[in-house]
């Protein structure tokens, strides 16, 4: 999938939100790291995926879309702190297990974290897109997610949240 229009949508809500906080001299990229991190401990919440010992279902898919695409929210944002403005990323459904990919994915934030290239956020945007495959999520799903997800954001915005 062509990730360009989701970067150009993610880069007005990032200003917007700069603008709006008076952010544009600070520099976030641990905050969005940080907040990455617990956006997938929420997801991997809803997908209790490593709830061994409760028998109670996952969410529903539309729970879990919407958790997910909060983690493409930071992920398209650390991108664009990264230079990155456009990607085409194509992804495989691999049969891994989503605590493994979890695993990965946390791996890969603090890999991120620590080692600010565009090969380690190519890594983590691929892996991410990896678990959202594992998780029953199209790119069309994900893009379409996403979008009305971002019209919430800047609702938020707008009521002080």
């Amino acid at each position: 999938m062509n990730w360009n229009e989701l970067f150009k949508m993610q880069a007005k809500l990032d200003l917007y939100i700069a603008e709006t906080h008076q952010l544009e001299n600070e520099d976030v990229f641990d905050k969005k790291i940080l907040a990455l991190l617990v956006e997938i401990g929420e997801l991997a919440n809803e997908t209790r995926c490593f709830k061994f010992w409760s028998l109670k279902p996952a969410s529903e898919d539309e729970v879990i879309a919407e958790e997910y695409v909060d983690g493409v929210h930071f992920i398209l944002s650390l991108g664009l702190d990264l230079g990155i403005q456009e990607m085409q990323i194509e992804v495989e459904n691999h049969d891994k297990d989503l605590t493994g990919l979890f695993h990965s994915v946390f791996d890969l934030v603090l890999e991120l974290k620590h080692q600010k290239s565009k090969v380690k956020y190519k890594d983590l945007f691929h892996t991410y897109l990896q678990l959202g495959a594992a998780l029953g999520l199209s790119s069309l799903d994900i893009q379409n997610a996403y979008i009305n997800k971002n019209e919430i954001n800047y609702e938020r915005q707008n009521s002080g949240y």
